[in-house]
């Protein structure tokens, strides 16, 4: 049973909304796919954050039009699940693991904002690091002089305390 019009223009409506703050959208052609494997990937999707679907791609193709994901049309073809986020790796890296576990869930493409991507391209993606990795490492690059300091300048009064402690030893022992 299909979608009546106003039903569409839902969809192609949800769609736009979540395009708004996106910055990554991958395609995965999802052709006999159990439907418990796919209910799966949705709750690992909502669980990372990621707008996970399968549409019609007459109705993606509208909600892209005006878009910087626009020239992704093209590649919106055979039966195909969307997943968006404003995280490009987190997107990558959910579908890039659940196509290694189900050979019928194949990487078809993808893109951002301007710029499209290949399935390759979205697997290197995926070998990132996701962006809490990279603020971690981050911060912790920063700390590390700071810790340094610190350390040192405790260092001080810390010798002077131990010499002291040494001298008291030593007039109480002679």
């Amino acid at each position: 049973m299909g979608l009546n019009l106003e039903q569409k223009q839902t969809v192609v409506a949800e769609v736009a909304k979540q395009l708004v703050g996106a910055q990554a959208i991958v395609l995965a052609e999802n052709r006999g796919m159990a439907v418990a494997a796919m209910t799966q990937l949705r709750a690992k999707a909502r669980a990372s954050g990621v707008y996970f679907r399968v549409m019609k791609n007459t109705l993606v193709r509208r909600a892209v039009a005006d878009t910087p994901f626009a020239s992704l049309a093209d590649k919106m073809v055979g039966p195909l699940a969307y997943g968006i986020s404003a995280d490009p790796v987190a997107v990558a890296k959910l579908l890039s693991d659940f196509a290694k576990g189900n050979e019928k869930f194949v990487i078809a493409g993808g893109a951002m904002p301007g710029q499209l991507m290949s399935a390759k391209q979205i697997s290197a993606l995926a070998a990132l690091p996701s962006r809490e990795e990279l603020i971690a490492k981050l911060l912790g690059t920063m700390q590390g002089p700071i810790v340094k300091l610190v350390r040192t300048m405790n260092e001080v009064p810390g010798k002077f305390v131990r010499t002291l402690a040494a001298v008291r030893d030593a007039k109480a022992a002679g």
